[in-house]
């Protein structure tokens, strides 16, 4: 039984809809999506459950039951949270700040998209109704780490994907699969855009340099996100760069330079490149190659067998030990050969000395063939004059060593390894730390010192975005479309910059003021700070009277009201995402809030990283701080008498 067969057996409504998982999200299922993304979630809602003792202090929540597949059956549950500002413990949102979007004005309303992992499936399964404190309850739902998915997004249509987990942490979809059902649910519902903090590990690997050194593009990269921000200053040239840096080092020259200091490095380059049937001359070369088989391997071996060439099924009546066990006598037959040919019959005869049970000598033999065991190459061939199947030993020792665990199947004498998956990321965990990460002095030098520093700006770049429909024009064919935005009369230069144009449809012509009272209707509905907008007039358009006819003006065109809000005015500054007015100038060249650790000097208030002030970060933020400029212009001060 899956995750959420647990919880869905938990005061589920009889007879609720089930859907797809695989198709859900798409256009018409379950709803028609040709709004906005606003309008787009309500449709979708319609077709939710609506989890009334879920229901916490101002929010809702609805639920999605999805059919992974029938036989057997599996399900996960999708859970929806609808929470308006006015419910919210933290009204301003830290990841728009952190990626770029602080000067976008707060929203009346977020929604949240969650499906549970094993664990955290049980939050909402035991959950019974909401307490005194009811935010406390809501936020340890679905504020708790650990959950399959979890996204949000403002109902202006820019979102967060916050957490995917795998398998890993409990979830019974593979982190590919989740992707593939966040992105088409944002592509349905029209996201505008959606980002993503991009700390997410393998093994202990940080996929955005495991990936960007292999494909040139983080994991997310396969669904279209791409850089947004970098951290410490890190910018789209400098993360391009160190990429290319590191995916076109020559793996000869790095072969060279390590082959007498890691004689491992050279045997896992030589193994991979005899796997490959295209030279593998860049380091990009050799880790792209090798993500690429990871994905060929299964995951689980399907049977049991002492050597990975000879399948050993449930169904055999010999055991896996006595396999190996005639294996190695048919060896040490052939070894006794001093390598020479030997027929078919000359080896079975010699092997039944040792071994009685024919029928097992005669599968192990008809499984042999090409194969490696031990330090030895078994190889098969018909003789073209006796029509007779010979048998021979080579020697591999000097030229593969330490295969213990791989194959060869080949009719040529080229060595094709069959490797596991097991040992595929064992190679690739080596290679990730001893070249990427933890270099030696001795490979940090050169034209080698490149590597971690082009590494430390590829993981310094955390922040994705991907812009699903931006400002794409709705997809309706009738009607006249119009794309309006606001701005304050008050406003003194827009600095903020103005909200994201938000698309009109009108079936006739409308007047001025019908178009005045759609852009008050809509902006009041979309953001907290303009729930009391009044539309004075339209900054681009010169019309004399009320009329706007379709003679006037193009379907898709573009205007800017002019308007106030009679109790705050939107240029105040409690109404925006990013509510602080921090000066950034770090020596790393960073100038806003990159979401790292930062101290201000007591002095000039300025904010810097404290990993650029030398302030380790396993270490407290000190009392008292001066940055290098004041604590410069200090020691010139005249001493006092």
């Amino acid at each position: 039984m899956s995750q959420s067969d647990v919880i869905s057996c938990k005061k589920r409504k009889r007879g609720e809809r089930v859907f797809r998982f695989k198709t859900f999200g798409e256009q018409g299922y379950p709803a028609e999506f040709n709004g906005s993304f606003r309008e787009n979630v309500v449709a979708l809602l319609e077709f939710g459950h609506l989890e009334r003792n879920m229901k916490c202090t101002g929010m809702l929540c609805w639920s999605f039951q999805l059919e992974l597949h029938r036989h057997p059956p599996a399900h996960v549950l999708l859970f929806v949270f609808e929470e308006p500002f006015e419910a919210s413990t933290h009204r301003h949102c830290n990841h728009c700040k952190y990626v770029g979007w602080g000067h976008h004005m707060i929203c009346n309303k977020k929604y949240h998209f969650v499906v549970p992992s094993k664990e955290t499936g049980t939050s909402f399964g035991n959950y019974e109704g909401p307490p005194d404190s009811g935010k406390g309850e809501w936020r340890s739902i679905v504020g708790v780490e650990g959950h399959a998915l979890h996204g949000v997004i403002h109902s202006n249509g820019f979102g967060h994907l916050l957490c995917v987990n795998g398998p890993e942490m409990g979830s019974d979809l593979a982190g590919r699969h989740i992707m593939d059902f966040w992105d088409r649910l944002c592509t349905g519902l029209r996201a505008r855009k959606v980002s993503i903090y991009d700390i997410s590990q393998k093994r202990g690997m940080d996929l955005r340099l495991l990936h960007g050194v292999a494909y040139g593009k983080p994991w997310f990269g396969r669904w279209g996100y791409g850089f947004a921000r970098g951290s410490f200053g890190v910018t789209q040239p400098m993360y391009q760069k160190a990429i290319d840096a590191i995916q076109g080092m020559p793996l000869c020259l790095l072969i060279h330079h390590l082959g007498s200091s890691n004689h491992e490095i050279s045997l896992i380059f030589s193994r991979y490149q005899t796997l490959s049937d295209h030279s593998l001359e860049t380091v990009g070369n050799l880790f792209h190659f090798m993500l690429e088989l990871k994905s060929r391997l299964p995951m689980e071996p399907g049977h049991d067998s002492y050597i990975p060439g000879i399948s050993v099924e449930t169904t055999c009546r010999w055991s896996p030990k006595r396999v190996e066990m005639a294996a190695r006598v048919i060896v040490e037959a052939l070894r006794k050969a001093e390598f020479r040919w030997v027929s078919r019959q000359e080896v079975r005869d010699a092997a039944r000395v040792y071994i009685g049970d024919t029928g097992l000598l005669d599968f192990v033999l008809k499984s042999l063939g090409n194969h490696i065991i031990g330090n030895y190459l078994v190889r098969r061939s018909l003789n073209p004059v006796t029509k007779v199947l010979e048998y021979c030993l080579q020697d591999i020792s000097t030229v593969f060593p330490n295969h213990e665990g791989l194959a060869v199947n080949d009719s040529k004498l080229k060595a094709l390894y069959k490797i596991t998956r097991i040992q595929l990321m064992k190679d690739m965990f080596f290679l990730y730390h001893n070249i990427l990460i933890e270099q030696k002095q001795t490979v940090a030098t050169g034209t080698f010192s490149a590597i971690p520093v082009a590494a430390r700006v590829i993981l310094d770049t955390k922040y994705l975005i991907k812009e699903y429909c931006g400002e794409q024009p709705l997809d309706i064919k009738e009607g006249l479309k119009l794309y309006c935005t606001v701005v304050s009369r008050k406003n003194d230069g827009i600095e903020r910059g103005l909200p994201p144009f938000e698309c009109i449809v009108f079936k006739d012509s409308p007047t001025i003021r019908e178009l005045k009272l759609e852009v008050e209707r809509n902006f009041r509905e979309i953001y907290w700070g303009l729930r009391s907008f009044c539309a004075e007039s339209i900054v681009n358009l010169n019309a004399m009277g009320s009329d706007l006819g379709l003679g006037l003006v193009e379907d898709g065109s573009k205007f800017l009201f002019e308007g106030n809000d009679g109790r705050i005015g939107i240029n105040n500054e409690g109404i925006y995402e990013s509510n602080e007015n921090r000066f950034v100038n770090c020596p790393c060249g960073a100038k806003d809030d990159d979401g790292e650790r930062m101290i201000s000097c007591d002095i000039c208030e300025v904010w810097q990283h404290t990993w650029c002030a030398q302030i380790p970060n396993n270490e407290e933020i000190p009392n008292i701080f001066l940055c290098n400029r004041c604590d410069q212009e200090i020691a010139l001060f005249p001493s006092l008498p």
